[in-house]
């Protein structure tokens, strides 16, 4: 467990087990300890660096909006802070997000790249979490203290007292249109999508993603030659609230599903 200095914030992050390091993004309200039994998992042959994003876990809120673009200039920050050689990175959700922008704007510093759970455009919501998305708000922070949301963040945070702040700040982030098909057309790094088919968009969405990315395209060939570099993972039965802690989201950490 340490604090970095960077970017104008100090940021908390864990280190577990040794290897080839993998750096884990998580979700909104979440810290490092949403990826459950995952991260010892994924820990037995990486070392897991796991962070926990401004205004989330032991990282203090800073004087700046809450933006996965700017938290992706955090990640950079500690990867060169660590000195770390192109580490793979996963994101869930929130993380997911900011694992995009930070291999859009930092190429040079991502080797592979995971998101999980995470639209590219805001439409590819269904509606009723967009109404969902449209409650959250300093107004509720009084109801989600029943939450194990806030359990977690309360057990953590630096100041307690900031989780209504964190809430109008997600609201106000979240309320904001946003489409990068673009900027994933462009990505160059080796990606694996992974969504449930019972998630927060449909799994099409998560199909979309993947075409962006020249999968989809064609067929592979009895020798498998004409296969994306990409890959897509639909797992069974898994929501978006199970996802980070669900068994079989772990494959995406085996050499199999991420090989170059």
């Amino acid at each position: 467990m340490a604090y970095a200095d960077v970017n104008g914030i100090k940021l908390y992050y864990e280190i577990h087990g040794t290897g080839r390091p993998l750096i884990l993004l998580h979700g909104g309200l979440g810290a490092i300890e949403m990826f459950g039994p995952n991260l010892p998992a994924l820990a037995k042959g990486r070392q897991v660096i796991g962070v926990d994003l401004q205004a989330h876990g032991g990282t203090a809120d800073i004087d700046r909006p809450l933006s996965a673009e700017l938290m992706a200039g955090d990640i950079a920050a500690l990867i060169k802070h660590l000195k770390l050689e192109r580490p793979d990175i996963m994101g869930y959700s929130l993380g997911g997000g900011v694992a995009l922008f930070l291999a859009i704007h930092h190429p040079e510093l991502v080797g592979r790249l995971v998101m999980v759970s995470t639209p590219f455009r805001r439409n590819g919501f269904y509606p009723d979490i967009l109404a969902q998305q449209g409650q959250v708000n300093a107004e509720a922070a009084e109801a989600m203290k029943q939450t194990p949301m806030y359990q977690l963040y309360a057990s953590k945070a630096p100041r307690p007292q900031d989780w209504s702040r964190l809430l109008a700040k997600l609201g106000e982030g979240m309320a904001k249109d946003f489409d990068f098909s673009k900027e994933i057309a462009g990505i160059k790094a080796t990606t694996l999508i992974v969504a449930g088919d019972a998630d927060i968009f449909p799994p099409a969405h998560a199909v979309e993603m993947f075409g962006l990315l020249g999968g989809g395209k064609r067929d592979a060939g009895w020798d498998g030659s004409g296969r994306p570099k990409s890959r897509l993972a639909i797992l069974p039965g898994v929501t978006h609230y199970s996802m980070a802690i669900a068994p079989r989201s772990r494959r995406p950490s085996s050499r199999s599903s991420m090989s170059r």
